[in-house]
């Protein structure tokens, strides 16, 4: 007997930014599997001129599109200022949510809301959505030719911008948060491993402004130490990160969407990888956890653990540099 096909996921968006833009795009155009049904976004409006001329009902108040019955799932793309109240309110609803990266702006806040999410029992997801890049994608599949990692290195160097608005958006905070915390992440899907300590020097430290530069070391709990290169200031762009094992070693670009391998073992390659839009392989990967109540391959947890190693950055930063400690819920 033929099973009957599950009814596109109602999803309801909240946030209309420019990153919020790309996900209508592919909510609309690329994801049969799931309808935008609603959206919400500080101005007011009847949800027009959304990026893909679309018109579906758009609250000012997100409290409403929470409550909309024909929304099953919220994913937030919001300032993440404003993480915490929107996610707490959906937890309380218990209803699927997915929430863009930063998941908080400090370790209190991603703490209440990794502590709402267990609570509200609900396929609950963090968008760090660089872990679908292709590039990313293909280092993974080639880590082990390289043997037992010995370190590893992370960059992300990209040009400066206008902080007026994002000062505000990251409470002061800076590019650590903005883009560092996908190398936070990357850290502990590559090493299987928790960051145990760090050491982090900034060029200005918060609260007396927002960071353009952070210069890091890290040490997991097994041992392993890698370096942290995260920047604003460049004219041109950087993603790479650096395996080095002890039969060889693998990099990954993903701006430029390549993956190098040295090895005598293995021998030297350079592959180049298909860009992938990672917020679609991210929204794909949510609605198809929400419709077969499977875990997600993203938990809010993973998204708290990265903002608890930015909180320790911060800490370490302020005092000059010296060696923090990581602590954890």
């Amino acid at each position: 007997m033929l099973q009957k096909p599950l009814a596109p996921l109602g999803i309801g968006l909240i946030g209309l930014g420019r990153h919020g833009s790309r996900y209508v795009k592919h909510l609309v155009n690329d994801l049969p599997e799931a309808r935008l049904v609603a959206v919400s976004r500080r101005r007011t409006g009847e949800g027009h001129g959304l990026a893909v001329g679309t018109t579906v009902p758009c609250y000012p108040d997100y409290r409403r599109l929470i409550a909309d019955p024909h929304v099953e799932a919220v994913v937030v793309v919001t300032p993440p200022a404003l993480n915490r109240e929107i996610c707490l309110a959906v937890a309380q609803a218990k209803k699927a949510l997915l929430v863009e990266k930063p998941l908080a702006l400090t370790a209190t806040d991603a703490h209440a809301i990794a502590q709402a999410a267990r609570q509200a029992g609900q396929v609950m997801m963090t968008a760090q959505t660089l872990r679908f890049d292709a590039a990313v994608v293909a280092l993974q599949e080639r880590q082990a030719q390289i043997g037992a990692l010995h370190y590893l290195s992370l960059a992300s160097r990209m040009e400066p911008h206008g902080l007026s608005e994002d000062l505000r958006a990251f409470g002061g905070r800076g590019c650590l948060l903005e883009t560092g915390i996908h190398l936070l992440d990357l850290i502990r899907v590559f090493t299987k491993d928790e960051v145990e300590a760090v050491s982090c020097a900034m060029d200005v430290v918060p609260p007396h402004g927002a960071e353009g530069r952070v210069v890091g070391r890290f040490t997991t709990s097994r041992g392993l130490v890698g370096l942290l290169d995260v920047s604003r200031v460049s004219s041109g762009r950087i993603g790479r990160l650096e395996l080095i094992g002890a039969e060889g070693q693998l990099s990954a670009d993903w701006c430029s969407q390549k993956v190098v391998q040295v090895s005598a073992r293995h021998g030297a390659g350079e592959w180049s990888t298909a860009a992938d839009p990672t917020v679609l392989r991210t929204l794909r990967a949510f609605v198809r956890a929400v419709r077969e109540t499977l875990p997600p391959p993203i938990s809010i947890e993973d998204g708290q653990r990265a903002v608890e190693i930015a909180e320790a950055c911060y800490s370490s930063a302020q005092q000059e540099g010296r060696t923090v400690l990581v602590e954890y819920a």
